[in-house]
């Protein structure tokens, strides 16, 4: 396999080359927006409530969703957040693997190397085949990235500092749908004979709505989903990625070589094939090492940033707090920073999407609420503890140096981040180049495999099915880095976020059955204690 993916790298490289040329980017671009504008304008609709104001029906869709599975789970995201800290610590795994034959009725028939079911994650040791901590990890390395870093910086230049409360908000809304959506992943998912786990929207749709009496619908929807998974994985979770983290290496070693994008493009390549070539179990294996260190670089200089100019924290508070209900300096008054900072904290935790269901069914559970539980953790992370950790930096830097202006449009949130952070800690902004670089990869390994859930759903399961795809996406990664394509990440974005669309409709036809699972395992936990 290794061969052939070479071989494919020196057949791209004169197109990639050519492709750089700034006419023939232009030229591929405005074809393919001819064709796509269309779909992309659809996804992002904006209804308009007044002359200035103007809400994605998108956001509306993700929001009440969140509000929706809040109230019927009854604050799930809050009862149960001390539980889900004890299951990703592991107190509950013998609860788990009670439920082996569950998961694997006919367990004596399945394949097993070296005591591990192929293609699943391990933790060696454990009894399990899954772990809850590598399964989080995985799925937050699809979410945590530049959305934390640029994204918030646009939302609170924006929306001002108001816009962080509302962010918080969305990301404690968000938890109650990844609990919803995940669960279900774990319920319906599919395990093949040689004990390769599939699951994710598209088989929950298909399998759960089936059981309603629904097939055709769930079919349809399934297969929707599956093609518009497949769509982003090759451009916002590979394309715009690879863009973003080659733009940030060639201004860090400031390069002039028109072809840097692509010699960074193909570098990346080779170590994300590395990587995907070893299916799930691999890709776990990188993110819990390279989540947990992003986390604790980027978290632990926002926090020496705030310990350093916490005389600036009280009054950077009020200033969030106020404009969170504010109407002064902010285009669309209160709605305006309202709308910034659900859209920026949304956006970034993927809430709804569907997309971490996929990640979180390869765990080995007797109980599909017990990944649940782990998964409401992600928004939490991504949006509560990430996202508003940059926001505060951004505020209080700007009390003490005036960067920008609220209520102004930016498009390079990066830098204006960048800038923050070195106001304080001098050049800092070279290891926020290498994390925007690691959340990039992190964020492309887990989406491949995304990618190929969706991939196999739509053209079977098998090696050359795996081959095919896995060269797609390695040929999508140079091209990321090396040319310009904005209708085509554009296309890409519309793609996921019309995930969201099959996803609610699924998720909340099946929240019955979420509640049963959930009562199912919290009653285990009671006996257990």
């Amino acid at each position: 396999m290794k061969k052939r993916l070479l071989s494919l790298f020196f057949l791209v490289s004169p197109f990639l080359i050519f492709a750089q040329e700034q006419s023939t980017s232009e030229k591929i671009d405005a074809t393919f927006k001819a064709y796509t504008s269309w779909f992309v304008d659809l996804v992002f609709y904006a209804i308009p409530f007044s002359d200035t104001v103007q809400i994605p029906w998108v956001l509306i869709v993700l929001i009440g969703g969140a509000t929706y599975f809040t109230i019927t789970f009854n604050f799930a995201q809050f009862r149960l957040f001390k539980t889900s800290i004890k299951v990703v610590r592991g107190d509950y795994d013998d609860i788990d693997e009670q439920g082996a034959q569950e998961v694997h009725p006919s367990g004596d028939d399945l394949t097993v190397v070296d005591g591990d079911l192929p293609e699943t994650i391990k933790v060696e040791g454990h009894h399990g085949e899954v772990s809850h901590f590598q399964a989080l990890t995985a799925a937050l390395s699809a979410t945590v990235g530049l959305g934390n870093i640029a994204g918030v910086a646009v939302a609170v230049a924006i929306g001002g500092p108001g816009a962080t409360f509302w962010m918080i908000l969305a990301g404690l809304l968000g938890m109650a749908s990844k609990f919803a959506e995940c669960t279900l992943g774990v319920k319906y998912r599919d395990v093949g004979p040689d004990g390769t786990v599939y699951g994710g929207p598209m088989y929950y749709l298909s399998k759960g709505l089936k059981e309603k009496g629904l097939g055709k619908l769930g079919k349809g929807l399934a297969i929707f989903f599956a093609v518009m998974v497949v769509g982003g994985s090759f451009g916002g979770g590979n394309m715009f990625q690879a863009n973003q983290a080659a733009a940030q290496f060639v201004q860090l070693f400031h390069m002039t070589n028109d072809n840097a994008g692509l010699y960074f493009g193909f570098v990346m390549a080779i170590i994300v094939a590395v990587v995907i070539i070893g299916g799930i179990k691999r890709i776990a294996s990188v993110t819990e090492k390279i989540v947990p260190f992003m986390a604790v670089i980027y978290v632990g200089a926002a926090l020496v940033i705030l310990a350093l100019e916490f005389k600036l924290i009280p009054q950077a508070l009020k200033l969030i707090f106020d404009g969170a209900f504010s109407t002064v300096g902010i285009t669309g008054g209160f709605i305006g920073v309202l709308i910034q900072g659900f859209k920026r904290g949304t956006f970034s935790n993927e809430a709804g999407v569907g997309s971490a269901a996929i990640a979180h069914s390869a765990v080995k559970t007797k109980y599909p609420a017990s990944e649940g539980i782990v998964a409401l953790l992600e928004p939490f992370i991504d949006t509560v503890v990430i996202c508003t950790m940059t926001a505060l930096v951004l505020v209080i830097t700007n009390i003490k140096g005036g960067y920008f202006e609220y209520g102004t449009e930016i498009s390079k949130g990066v830098e204006l981040t960048a800038t923050a952070f070195d106001s304080v800690i001098p050049h800092f902004s070279i290891v926020l180049t290498i994390a925007v670089i690691l959340f990039a990869f992190s964020t492309m390994i887990s989406w491949s495999y995304y990618g190929m859930q969706g991939w196999k759903f739509l053209f079977g399961k098998g090696k050359v099915t795996d081959l095919v795809y896995k060269i797609l996406f390695l040929f999508f990664v140079i091209v990321g880095a090396s040319i310009k394509l904005g209708s085509v990440l554009n296309f890409s974005d519309s793609m996921i976020f019309a995930m969201v669309v099959p996803n609610m409709i699924g998720v909340i036809l099946l929240s019955p059955k979420i509640k049963e699972e959930l009562a199912k395992y919290l009653k285990a936990i009671k006996i257990k204690k």
